[in-house]
């Protein structure tokens, strides 16, 4: 089963570097997972963050307003391998 990582931002240059830093920790990891970035403003309503960009991870919020680490991200992804 794979991981389901969402990346949540209007595009700007905060949410990339928030969708590279899970790129990288995808990559580190070697688990399967799907990254997909969402835009549509009506989705990103739907998780309740008040700040983007957000991080989110087998529908969990992980980060909302700010970019986490590829470290950190790892840390998360790697709970819900186990949690799988």
């Amino acid at each position: 089963m794979s991981i389901d990582i969402k990346v949540l931002g209007s595009g700007c240059a905060n949410c990339k570097r928030l969708y590279e830093e899970a790129e990288k920790a995808v990559r580190q990891l070697s688990a399967p997972a799907a990254l997909t970035k969402v835009e549509d403003i009506r989705e990103i309503m739907a998780y309740k963050i008040l700040a983007t960009p957000a991080l989110v991870i087998d529908g969990e919020v992980k980060s909302a307003g700010r970019i986490p680490s590829a470290a950190e991200i790892i840390t998360w992804l790697a709970t819900a391998a186990v949690n799988q």
